[in-house]
């Protein structure tokens, strides 16, 4: 049984782990300390909804409705090109009085965006109704099956969390109008990026 939650865990670990918009939306809450919790609850949340999904054996889902891969990849690649808009603008004006002050958008307003991140990204629906999913059906018991997706839940609530509360062990480094211009570019080039790529795959440029 642990081997299934071990299995689950590091499964769910590697796939959450690269840089994506979802974990730098996080990390630049997590440096303002605002709504830090409520927002890594809901990623996790929403993550374990997926995951239990998979594991489930909802991924025929996905195989019922062909075209939803696509259309999540157009709205996800629409709103990311916004939200990489808003932070290049925000690195162009330098201001940041606000931003060093502490304040960010309303709770409701982190939620909203946090939650596009997530439901808007077609990867998140592979990774978990797809891959996941495909990995939980090496255990055949029940009790596995749970064990499994234990785990990869367990990674999910573990990231998200150290994501968002050890992002303020880097405020010494963030206390300059330059140093949230430089965060804020890099934020915009990798929304643009993933946008571009998801964008690109629907029109068959991309692999």
């Amino acid at each position: 049984m642990f081997g299934a939650v071990l299995t689950g865990y590091l499964t769910g670990l590697s796939l959450i782990l690269p840089i994506g918009a979802q974990n730098s939306f996080v990390l630049r809450q997590g440096l303002l300390r605002q709504h830090v919790f409520a927002l890594c609850l809901l990623c996790a949340v929403s993550d374990a909804v997926l995951i239990v999904a998979g594991v489930a054996g909802f991924g025929a889902i996905v195989a019922a409705f062909p075209t939803l891969p696509r259309v999540l990849a157009l709205g996800g690649a629409a709103f990311l090109l916004a939200y990489g808009a808003l932070r290049f603008w925000a690195a162009w004006r330098g201001d940041y009085a606000m931003t060093l002050a502490g304040h960010s958008a309303g709770l409701w307003a982190v939620l909203a965006t946090g939650a596009a991140f997530t439901w808007l990204n077609p990867h998140v629906y592979l990774d978990t109704l797809g891959l996941i999913g495909a990995i939980s059906t090496d255990f055949a018991a029940k009790s596995a099956k749970i064990a499994f997706a234990t785990g990869a839940v367990a990674a999910s609530f573990s990231f998200f969390f150290t994501l968002g509360y050890a992002a303020r062990l880097l405020e010494p480094v963030m206390k300059s109008r330059r140093a949230w211009q430089v965060l804020d570019a890099g934020i915009g080039l990798v929304m643009w990026a993933i946008a571009v790529k998801l964008a690109a795959g629907v029109f068959g440029i991309w692999p």
